[in-house]
């Protein structure tokens, strides 16, 4: 399935439409705001600020205002890993410095008026330079993964795009949720391993094995995402039983090497919660979801996870209320996708492990006692799972004819637009609502109650800051299509196989 383009190795993802491809998914994520009083959000904020202000994690000023916490001996923690917050640290450490000494007490009470602003400030740094920047990221090495599995920059187009902005993957990222991220980091690995085994895979392709970058990349995001999410570990061990089977033509000798520098750099990633749960509850092996206050649901089997349920599944599948199809009609093409990548002998071990991932990430989610979210626009613990699902979009593109092509365009277009009332408009849609892609996404979308940075920043009417979004947005857009050409015929070298 890959293009070797005359022995020369795959097809690499054009640099200009990369360039272009990062900045338009940074500025769409950062350009749209999500809620400061939400408490998953707040909890790793005020943990953040308390280790950038105060230099310890406990957030006893704060634990009023948020659900999401922790009690250990008398103080207060946030009750998540703390990857999210500390990556939030230089945000804060910029936020101090711009408010100057309206920052020195924080604000810990709602009704105080420097509440909004104060957090609103921190929030919407901390996004600009993480998620969003991690997302971005992924959607550039997804961009280069699927080119190169397809021969076709056209079709790795579809695919990052269809991964980055047509699935709740854009929304989740204007969060301080660690699920985006999370999904962001497995892709980076998955992409390291893949583009580091290329010279064992490929006859005449450049030998990439050798190169320390690839491994230190694998190691480093596995690591930093357990880090963001302890549950990263699931998907993480199917990457790293992956990247074994892919350096199986190697020597011994290399390929000890190659897992010595992906564990060394696993536990550099890893450290700094050790150190986070040493400074905060006196042990390295501590988690703040031990002692997590006023969720039950949390004492069943290991933090709420007993085993998969169907019923749910299904819920999580195509429910009205949290159901993926619904929030990203366009994943209803990945299962055939998928099935593509892993009928091509070429590309058969990365179709099985981004089945593999996506279905492991999707029995998680159905495992879970709070599976739906509480407020959660579609199901946000399967978020992860949404790249290795928009893989699957390359070889459809690559193979099917003109009208083939139109479905898929159709369903990416509307995939984008429902996504894009989701990232400006709701997130967090309320439980016990029947359809909340229409009610509250569509319907507070369309009446223009949403939140972008010139209306949040500079007091615009928010048509107006979505109107200047679009006016950046859609060239973007534009430019990506006709450098990618996406309406000419595959290369007549080609080894896409149609059937």
């Amino acid at each position: 399935m890959t293009d070797t383009r005359g022995g020369r190795g795959p097809v690499r993802g054009p640099h200009a439409i990369a360039i272009g491809l990062f900045l338009l998914v940074w500025l769409s994520c950062a350009w749209f705001g999500s809620s400061e009083y939400n408490p998953n959000n707040t909890t790793r904020l005020f943990a953040a600020i308390s280790l950038a202000q105060q230099g310890d994690a406990t957030i006893d000023e704060f634990q009023a205002l948020t659900i999401d916490k922790a009690q250990f001996g008398g103080h207060y923690y946030m009750d998540k890993t703390p990857g999210m917050t500390l990556m939030a640290l230089p945000a804060m450490w910029v936020a101090d410095r711009l408010a100057g000494n309206r920052a020195a007490r924080p604000p810990v009470t709602f009704a105080d008026p420097r509440y909004e602003p104060f957090m609103k400030l921190r929030l919407r740094l901390a996004v600009a330079t993480t998620a969003a920047v991690l997302i971005a990221f992924a959607a550039v090495l997804l961009f280069d993964l699927a080119t190169g599995i397809a021969g076709s920059p056209r079709a790795g187009l579809v695919a990052a795009l269809g991964y980055a902005m047509a699935t709740p993957a854009w929304g989740w990222s204007t969060t301080m949720f660690g699920h985006a991220p999370v999904g962001a980091l497995l892709l980076i690995a998955t992409w390291a391993v893949w583009r580091g085994t290329l010279g064992l895979r490929e006859p005449g392709a450049a030998h990439e094995l050798g190169r320390w970058r690839y491994p230190l990349m694998v190691g480093a995001a596995l690591g930093w995402a357990i880090v963001v999410e302890l549950p990263a570990a699931l998907p993480g061990a199917a990457i790293g039983l992956w990247a074994i089977w892919r350096t199986r033509g190697a020597p011994w000798r290399q390929r000890l090497a190659l897992a010595a520098i992906a564990a060394a750099a696993g536990l550099a990633a890893l450290t700094p919660m050790l150190v986070y749960n040493q400074i905060a509850f006196g042990m390295a092996f501590k988690v703040g979801y031990q002692g997590v206050v006023g969720f039950e649901g949390m004492q069943q089997g290991l933090f709420g996870l007993t085993y998969p349920h169907v019923d749910v599944l299904a819920q999580i599948i195509a429910g009205p209320e949290r159901g993926l199809l619904w929030v990203a009609p366009i994943l209803v093409l990945a299962p055939f996708g998928l099935v593509r990548l892993i009928r091509a002998p070429q590309t058969r071990d990365l179709g099985w492990l981004a089945a593999g991932v996506a279905v492991t990430i999707l029995l998680y989610n159905s495992s879970y006692y709070y599976w739906d979210g509480g407020y959660s626009t579609g199901p946000r613990h399967s978020v992860p799972a949404l790249g290795f699902l928009a893989l699957g979009l390359a070889p459809l593109w690559q193979a099917w004819g003109r009208t083939g092509r139109r479905w898929i365009a159709g369903l990416l277009g509307l995939s984008m637009v429902i996504n894009l009332a989701i990232a400006a408009a709701e997130i967090t849609a309320p439980q016990g609502v029947r359809f909340p892609v229409y009610d509250p996404v569509m319907t507070r979308f369309l009446a223009g109650d949403i939140r972008t940075v010139p209306s949040d920043w500079w007091h615009w009417k928010t048509g107006f800051g979505l109107a200047f979004y679009l006016a950046l947005a859609l060239p973007m857009l534009w430019f990506l299509f006709r450098a990618a050409s996406l309406s000419s015929a595959p290369s007549k070298d080609s080894l896409t196989p149609v059937a």
